[in-house]
């Protein structure tokens, strides 16, 4: 690790030599450092990856739950590779990008952050056409985050964070928010809290009227479900959804593999919790 960032050409063609020799425990090792909060080792980590073509999404997937350095983006866009490995990065965040600049174009300051979130619902759910996938709510494309922004159509949990990434290039203060068989966005910074449901074209609601929504699916609300929910469990939350989607669409194989990203979330944070 110390010679990691040694920019000396003698030195890298020795680490290449000595990782190609050890195999899969220097691919392990890469990929942990790669997505460790070390973002200098973390860099060059990244280039001997590609430079032995060790890539292999399921693994690179499964060392960022490891790392406990979760950011939204980053585990949505590896989430999506574990699929899609040819899936190209760069154009989905210019794609979000893009979504963004247009709110910023729309958005008259000063403007309070339902405001803001007003605009944000023209751009995506009438300008971009986004909308919630009724018809096939089961389809495990509706999870990825490339084919989301490809179909323009998603679940509730997908096209939260979908709003959530926009809404971060604004710098607008939400949350995801994981509901009892629903997911929604919320912001918390306002006198009083508001909710909006993507799924639904962008409606907003208050908390009374998030906890009528969980009533009429004969769910009893609690004051905690209104709670922001961590990025360790949206993603979590997406795995549970795609193994129980591919086992629906009897694709068991990769059932099994969502399924064990789910068990190896919940055994990392218990790991943290014990340490």
């Amino acid at each position: 690790m110390s010679l990691l960032d040694d920019p000396s050409p003698t030195v890298r063609r020795a680490l290449l030599a000595r990782f190609t020799v050890h195999g899969v425990a220097a691919a392990t090792l890469l990929q942990e450092i790669a997505h460790s909060s070390n973002r200098v080792l973390a860099r060059h980590a990244a280039w001997f990856i590609d430079e032995l073509k060790l890539t292999d999404p399921v693994n690179e997937f499964r060392s960022f739950i490891r790392s406990l350095n979760y950011e939204l983006e980053t585990g949505t866009l590896l989430l999506a590779r574990t699929v899609n490995p040819q899936l190209d990065v760069a154009e989905c965040r210019a794609e979000i990008d893009e979504m963004a600049a247009r709110c910023r174009e729309l958005i008259s300051e000063p403007s309070s952050n339902r405001e803001k979130c007003r605009v944000i619902n023209r751009v995506l759910f009438h300008e971009w056409g986004f909308r919630g996938n009724v018809e096939q709510y089961t389809d495990p494309m509706n999870s990825f985050i490339d084919k989301v922004l490809t179909r323009r159509k998603g679940i509730p949990i997908s096209l939260s964070v979908l709003y959530l990434l926009v809404g971060e290039r604004l710098g607008l203060p939400l949350e995801p928010v994981g509901l009892p068989g629903h997911f929604v966005v919320g912001c918390y910074a306002d006198e009083a809290p508001f909710f909006i449901d993507p799924f639904d074209q962008g409606l907003f609601r208050d908390a009374d009227e998030v906890f009528a929504l969980l009533r009429s699916n004969h769910i009893a609300p609690k004051p905690s479900d209104l709670a922001p929910t961590t990025v360790r469990e949206v993603l979590c939350r997406s795995c549970r959804n795609l193994a129980n989607h591919y086992s629906a669409a009897s694709d068991l194989a990769r059932a099994q593999i969502f399924s064990e990203f789910a068990d190896e979330f919940e055994a990392t944070h218990e790991r943290y919790l014990q340490s």
